[in-house]
């Protein structure tokens, strides 16, 4: 377990340390649609060639499943979940909450995971039954469960997914202290985990944005599911994470949206 963690780590390092400087180089009009609803740099495209490179000078036989790549079709247990900046939007308007997110899966089960927001100079990092770190020190989810409650939303890029989300977001809105979009899935699992918010809700999501994330939330004494409240696991296309305080009323809220 300890080699995962350290590939991935080096891997989120050296990625980080050319993304800082790029960040503060960049240009928004370099940026190129990827979708109506995305946008894609050429900077997603160089950490993410650094990821995989380290990835796979050491593990050659496992599979990967990559934002931008996809899959590189090998058959194995292992399955790398690699998101080289999850947060472009953010990263292209100089916005600070932007981070990479590495996960590794073993038959189906996410077993380890790292998120690391280089401007923020903040690296999650977890390992199943062992807990969730922020900077080495131990983290748990919030103990709140009514009135100062935060969540947070996110979507994927299908028009469908969008309008859930906006439905979710306007209820939970007027009804509850707050509900924000970061703009960073990984970052704000990462949140939820280390108590820092109550929620994260996203219709429409990818494993490579969440997978290091749940495992994050999880072993932080969080919950996530579905929006059915079925436990989450790589097929699923909708994930609700919580302090597990707040996940029954949230569920609720998620009813019919």
């Amino acid at each position: 377990m300890n080699k995962y963690q350290e590939v991935a780590a080096r891997a989120a390092k050296k990625s980080g340390k050319i993304l800082i400087k790029k960040y503060e180089q960049f240009d928004r009009a370099d940026t190129k649609l990827k979708s109506a609803h995305e946008i894609v740099t050429k900077y997603d495209i160089l950490s993410e060639k650094i990821i995989l490179s380290e990835i796979k000078k050491n593990f050659p036989e496992h599979a990967i499943f990559s934002e931008e790549k996809g899959s590189n079709n090998k058959k194995s247990d292992y399955l790398w979940l690699v998101d080289p900046i999850d947060g472009t939007t953010n990263f292209s308007m100089h916005n600070p909450i932007w981070s990479i997110s590495i996960a590794l899966a073993y038959q189906g089960e996410i077993i380890m995971g790292l998120v690391y927001a280089p401007i923020l100079k903040e690296l999650f990092s977890v390992s199943k039954g062992k807990g969730a770190f922020l900077n080495n020190k131990k983290i748990k989810v919030s103990n709140i469960k009514s009135g100062k409650i935060l969540n947070t939303f996110c979507h994927g890029n299908k028009i469908k997914d969008i309008k859930r989300a906006i439905k979710y977001y306007t209820k939970q809105k007027l009804n509850h202290l707050d509900c924000r979009q970061l703009g960073s899935a990984a970052i704000e699992l990462s949140y939820v985990a280390s108590g820092r918010i109550e929620s994260i809700a996203i219709p429409g999501v990818n494993s490579y944005d969440v997978g290091a994330g749940v495992l994050m939330v999880r072993e932080a004494g969080g919950k996530v599911t579905d929006f059915k409240g079925n436990k989450w696991d790589l097929k699923s296309r909708d994930i609700l994470a919580s302090n597990k305080k707040v996940h029954n009323i949230l569920l609720k809220n998620l009813k019919n949206i």
